[in-house]
């Protein structure tokens, strides 16, 4: 990817504009978007770090404790890293990138692999896990998949 710093930079600018103002940035910002202010004030964090966030939206407190849009849904990790499902905020935003992502990869596989409805054998391995509802209401889903294919 040419110019990969710049565009890093500009989607953080866009992150700070619109998540700056959110308890979790506030603390450490002040409602500032400033990208200097971000890398000295915000530290890396892990999961745990932000999952008593995360918990307080899925018990129905507004999303905007820790992001600016809307939490749709949540996702659920499979735990194998930790032993506990990990739940994933969905917002707006997130479907959209996941649609585009899959757009991406069928246009990768077309071109790396030619029509896919002709000589093409794929299979893919969807381990879904029964929807759950958080506390508040939202939905939980698990997918984990496995792309398998053969020319």
């Amino acid at each position: 990817m040419t110019n990969a710093k710049q565009i890093q930079e500009e989607v953080l600018g866009q992150i700070l504009k619109r998540n700056a103002a959110t308890e979790y940035l506030s603390r450490y910002l002040h409602v500032k978007t400033d990208k200097k202010l971000f890398k000295m004030n915000v530290p890396i964090v892990t999961y745990e770090d932000i999952k008593p966030y995360i918990d307080r939206i899925a018990n129905g407190e507004p999303s905007n404790i820790l992001l600016a849009e809307s939490v749709l849904e949540f996702f659920r990790s499979s735990g194998t890293s930790g032993g506990q499902p990990k739940l994933i905020p969905v917002n707006a935003e997130t479907l959209k990138l996941l649609a585009v992502s899959s757009a991406l990869l069928t246009a990768v596989m077309k071109k790396h692999f030619g029509n896919l409805d002709q000589a093409v054998k794929s299979l893919e391995f969807q381990f879904a896990k029964e929807e759950t509802e958080t506390p508040c209401g939202l939905k939980s889903k698990s997918c984990h998949n496995k792309h398998v294919q053969e020319q």
